[in-house]
């Protein structure tokens, strides 16, 4: 999924939330419903806040884990959610887009490059998530 996901961003158009988003569906793990959902969080939501592969990853977990109807839990959901924050966070220890590429020019394909990353490690603690709840 890792290697799907940055393929996306690198080389078909996808963004950043888009990319990771679409992996999941050539998986099987989503349904193609979910990518239009994803377009406006790359940027940083079109903010520069929480990075746009973080919002493509947690837009996933939600169609996997989050409750269906009001009667149930929101616990499961909320807890993998955060779990695959902390992931992100060890790993490259902020989640806002501003200072995960602090340096970086929007438009400059070194950019492009370096988020590359943010979007290969979401994709990666999905596929172990996934791998570990048997998910599909």
């Amino acid at each position: 999924m890792k290697e799907a996901a940055i393929y996306n961003f690198i080389n078909k158009g996808y963004s950043c939330s888009e990319s990771v988003v679409m992996a999941a569906i050539e998986k099987g793990i989503v349904n193609k419903n979910l990518l239009p959902l994803a377009t406006p969080f790359s940027g940083g939501i079109s903010s520069g806040c929480l990075c746009g592969a973080i919002a493509g990853m947690q837009l996933v977990i939600g169609a996997i884990y989050g409750r269906k109807d009001v009667s149930e839990s929101p616990v499961q959901a909320k807890n993998i959610a955060k779990y695959a924050i902390n992931k992100f966070k060890e790993k490259n220890k902020f989640t806002c887009c501003k200072a995960l590429t602090a340096g970086y020019d929007m438009a400059t394909p070194e950019r492009k490059h370096h988020c590359s990353k943010m979007v290969g490690d979401c994709a990666e603690i999905l596929q172990e998530l996934i791998a570990k709840e048997n998910v599909k």
